[in-house]
């Protein structure tokens, strides 16, 4: 079975720092590109960050450019995004996503891959 747990989120105040995990397990996680969208009631998602396998490319929205950090270790099946000065706008639902393709972070309502159940974010101004 194929599963996404996603951990980490919380509250915290704004310019606060937090460390989300998507624990990956039922697939080969080494040949998956892992990507973090998010969703906050009423706004449109956003693909806000996704690292590649293999060659561990980077790819990161303008809104956290600077700010935010994706990592994976695959001897753990896990990947980390660091977010750092939090602010409010940041506030949402975060989920992590697999897809063999990278390129999936900007596809405008992209429903494909496999997803975790979300972790809430929510920054304090």
């Amino acid at each position: 079975e194929v599963q996404l747990v996603e951990s980490g989120g919380g509250l915290v105040q704004a310019g606060g720092s937090l460390r989300l995990s998507c624990a990956a397990s039922g697939f080969t996680f080494d040949d998956y590109a892992i990507g973090w969208f998010r969703q906050a009631p009423g706004k449109e998602r956003e693909g806000v960050a996704c690292i590649s396998s293999g060659d561990s490319n980077t790819y990161y929205s303008d809104s956290v450019k600077g700010r935010f950090t994706i990592s994976r270790d695959n001897a753990k099946n896990t990947v980390y995004l660091r977010m750092n000065s939090l602010k409010p706008e940041d506030a949402a639902t975060y989920y992590c996503v697999a897809d063999p393709s990278p390129s999936f972070i900007v596809v405008k309502d992209y429903r494909g891959g496999y997803w975790g159940r979300g972790t809430q974010v929510t920054v304090s101004s």
